[in-house]
């Protein structure tokens, strides 16, 4: 019980001094202090690598798959309800809570596993601003140093809630793909029947469709998320009174980035219908560009790659800051987007080194990056369980968070039953690699 102490004591945003009349304001008010983290770690998700997959899964499968994000759904919003409880009640990171409550051992394992799947999945994001600027003309060699200087600077204000307000107006930027995918004009009766009725393609469970659907899995859920969150919630020094707008902020985040999903593989669908063959999302908006009208074709082929960019841009902010914040709370560094660059000198070196080192791989020659981007989705897909784990143990620790906060018996029956559909689909993975012809 003495781990929740700090968290009653600690000081509340500046917002909170406003003063208001009415309930609405107030209400509104108490919302706004709370939203951010919820949003941003949802739609963060819908970064490069999920921009790949779900137009690959569009351009390969039509709208068949569409039924996998409506079950992955309530996933994300119960496990990321999860890390916003923990994280209010701790006022710790996720990776100080690892440290803390299993020891060094187990500690050092979660935080090799992320920052090993960050680093990748960094790759792949610089991998999409390569492949996109290229399309739009831009070399990867100006292109890619370029973006990684400009993520660099975007946090080294030593303003949280100035960096929060610039990366949500960047999630809300994704509505632009509603546009895109309506102009494009696809079947939404199908699309409806496909998302709330299971089907599989004519082809029937093959090698490639059991892989694209745990890079789904693996791209909509990912490991740093849990990590991203929490920190999150801390650093915004949010209390137990603002756990049910924490909530509402973390549904909201889920609904919208599985809508944002599900339009980008309606935009997949549309050159699955028109038999243009995938390579890459690249590729694909220009394919799709050339065989519309020409006003039409110009503005979807443009809109579709800077959407990657700005994809790539969200996700390449948030895992690195998972990141840093994961290796500062354990190394015991000042690790706070409120301190400047000279009075937190070890957490911004990480941030900094993560993106520049990830920028410089990208421009290696002859990199294979769609296959890079979807094996990374993957991988996380593969080590998400093991992160999930320590989660749901540190959500039934009593000590912790007390009577209370701790988790409820259906709260438990959901999130088992999640551990173990995600360590199903990692063994059917395994066995798929190493019997390619299993699913023949």
């Amino acid at each position: 019980m003495s781990l929740m102490q700090p968290q009653l004591e600690r000081s509340t945003p500046p917002l909170r001094k406003t003063h208001v009349r009415r309930p609405w304001q107030r209400t509104l008010l108490s919302f706004l202090v709370a939203f951010g983290p919820g949003l941003i770690v949802m739609e963060a998700d819908n970064d490069a690598g999920a921009v790949s997959t779900y137009m690959q899964a569009g351009g390969q499968y039509g709208l068949h798959l569409l039924w996998v994000l409506l079950l992955l759904l309530p996933i994300c919003y119960f496990v990321q309800e999860m890390v916003a409880r923990l994280g209010i009640a701790t006022g710790k990171g996720h990776a100080a809570m690892i440290y803390e409550r299993f020891g060094k051992a187990w500690g050092r394992f979660s935080l090799f596993d992320l920052l090993a799947v960050n680093f990748l999945t960094l790759i792949t994001e610089f991998a999409a601003i390569s492949l996109a600027m290229s399309g739009l003309g831009v070399a990867p060699v100006i292109s890619v140093p370029i973006a990684a200087v400009a993520l660099v600077a975007l946090i080294a204000t030593g303003s949280y809630r100035r960096w929060e307000r610039i990366v949500v107006i960047l999630c809300l930027l994704d509505l632009t793909w509603f546009i895109a995918a309506a102009l494009l004009h696809p079947a939404w009766h199908e699309a409806l029947t496909r998302t709330f009725i299971p089907s599989l393609p004519h082809a029937g469970v093959t090698g490639d469709l059991v892989f694209l659907i745990i890079a789904i899995v693996g791209t909509t859920i990912a490991p740093w998320q849990l990590f991203f969150q929490q920190s999150c919630v801390a650093e915004k020094r949010l209390r137990f009174a603002d756990l049910k707008w924490a909530r509402l902020d973390t549904l909201i985040g889920a609904i919208f980035s599985i809508l944002v999903a599900g339009a980008m593989m309606l935009v997949g669908a549309f050159a699955y219908n028109h038999h243009i063959a995938f390579s890459d999302p690249a590729q694909l908006a220009s394919s799709i560009g050339a065989i519309l009208p020409h006003r039409s074709g110009v503005f979807i082929h443009h809109a579709l790659l800077l959407l990657m960019v700005n994809a790539a841009v969200l996700g390449t902010t948030a895992i690195s800051l998972a990141s840093a914040w994961a290796y500062g709370e354990v190394a015991g560094w000042e690790h706070s987007l409120h301190k400047k660059p000279t009075e937190a000198p070890g957490f911004y070196a990480v941030y900094a080194i993560c993106v520049f080192a990830a920028a410089g791989i990208v421009l290696v020659p002859h990199l294979p990056l769609q296959l890079v981007i979807v094996s990374v989705q993957v991988f996380a897909g593969l080590i998400l369980p093991s992160a999930i784990i320590f989660l749901q143990l540190l959500l039934n620790d009593r000590a912790l968070l007390g009577d209370r906060w701790v988790n409820r018996p259906w709260n438990n029956w959901i999130n088992w039953s999640i551990i173990v559909i995600l360590f199903a689909l990692s063994l059917v993975l395994a066995a798929q690699v190493l019997l390619p012809n299993l699913f023949a």
